[in-house]
């Protein structure tokens, strides 16, 4: 692994209570789409307990010029020195680290059950294995309260239309308390669901990936259909 001196280029907010971070990437960089880096302010103004350093997941492409990471924004000293942070402003990357990637037998459907920001590194291997032209076929079911709240869902969902090898199912579950029209699956993403989709729930590998209380909802809803847990891959994320 390496480190590396990345300066921030600017932030944007992505959804509501969340902002992706666009940085300036290094020429010696190399990472795989779905890896993941350790970012460590330098001299912040302010600091906590939970200290300096945080992981976050590649939301951009390996293909892209800019690195982009992407966060809730809890009321941390980490997060509200990242939210401040000025055009210019350096940061250190250590990584890249992780195995949540595309697995290479294109015969074997690649099916994503996100939610929250746990997209980030699904928008990562999506974008990625559209650039390349990969023969797999991707399933994305992504899932929040509402539509305000689903970061990068324009990235997941106007890829759609253009590729036939995948598909983008969105689901919301509070949509009662939505000002947007939506158009897309209501609810809790569920077995019914997937069988609208997936004809043999045994066939697909899975990648799981959101809070920890839905990776563990996804994962015993997939043990009971009769998945092979081989065929079961997860990436948890806290603390947001």
């Amino acid at each position: 692994m390496s480190k590396y001196t990345v300066k921030l280029k600017f932030n944007r907010e992505i959804a509501e209570g969340t902002m992706a971070f666009h940085f300036e990437k290094p020429a010696d960089l190399s990472f795989k789409a779905g890896q993941f880096g350790n970012l460590t302010l330098i001299n912040p103004a302010e600091t906590d307990a939970e200290g300096n350093t945080r992981a976050f997941s590649f939301a951009s492409a390996p293909y892209e010029d800019e690195l982009i990471f992407a966060a809730r924004m809890r009321d941390t000293a980490f997060k509200r020195v990242l939210k401040t942070m000025q055009p210019g402003t350096e940061v250190t990357l250590d990584g890249p680290y992780g195995s949540f990637t595309l697995h290479n037998k294109a015969s074997t459907p690649a099916v994503f059950l996100t939610g929250g920001i746990g997209v980030t590194p699904v928008r990562s291997i999506l974008l990625q294995a559209i650039h390349d032209q990969v023969p797999h076929r991707i399933l994305v079911f992504y899932a929040n309260r509402r539509p305000e709240d689903a970061a990068f869902l324009d990235d997941l969902s106007a890829t759609h239309a253009t590729n036939p090898n995948y598909t983008f199912v969105g689901t919301m579950a509070e949509m009662e308390k939505s000002s947007r029209e939506w158009h897309g699956e209501t609810g809790f993403i569920n077995k019914a669901m997937l069988l609208k989709f997936i004809d043999d729930l045994t066939l697909p590998i899975f990648y799981l990936d959101g809070p920890a209380p839905m990776v563990k909802a996804m994962r015993d809803m997939l043990s009971e259909a009769g998945v092979d847990e081989d065929n079961i891959r997860t990436e948890e994320f806290s603390g947001y």
